[in-house]
């Protein structure tokens, strides 16, 4: 639970100063460009975080989004060198990517959590603009922006998630024992 809590709170965080710095239609600011193999890094981190209480097949599915993220964040630099239309291309397919992963895991600990609608969403969410991610590297104006609205909304889906999960926990605790 406190695990989506930071990781929501630092994907708004993120959002929010991103905003700030990315605002060029044609090029990569350096600090949008430190911001973008960030982001991808901070999943690695909270993502293994989330395997250590994994077991089985949910673990497995979660190193290996931890190594999509990893490539992901090598990938962003390469990107992040050139243009907006090449860093909106890479996250896209990292969003895409690790979205679908994120259903996965969702689906299996929909069974043994329950409530994992914001998860479901989130990665559904992380698919879908993943691919209009890749569609906007081909207009004529491509915008970084659109990488803001996409964290922000995962970090509030985060947010909700710890929220549903400590109000089960405290159903949980609040059950009469069983004699």
């Amino acid at each position: 639970m406190r695990l989506y809590v930071t990781r929501g709170l630092i994907a708004i965080a993120w959002a929010v100063v991103f905003m700030a710095v990315a605002d060029s239609h044609t090029t990569v600011t350096v600090g949008a460009g430190i911001l973008v193999v960030l982001y991808p890094l901070i999943d690695v981190v909270g993502t293994l975080i989330d395997a250590r209480g994994q077991h089985g097949s949910a673990r497995q599915l979660l190193l290996a989004n931890v190594a999509v993220s990893a490539v992901a964040a090598v990938a962003l630099a390469v990107a992040a060198t050139g243009s907006v239309a090449n860093v909106l291309a890479v996250f896209g397919v990292w969003a895409v990517v690790s979205g679908a992963a994120q259903l996965v895991v969702a689906l299996w600990r929909r069974a043994l959590l329950g409530m994992q609608w914001p998860l479901l969403i989130a990665g559904a969410g992380s698919v879908i603009l993943g691919l209009v991610f890749l569609i906007a590297a081909t207009t004529h104006r491509p915008t970084l922006r659109m990488l803001a609205a996409y964290a922000l909304g995962g970090g509030i889906e985060f947010v909700i998630q710890a929220w549903l999960l400590s109000r089960r926990d405290h159903r949980v605790a609040a059950m009469p024992a069983l004699p």
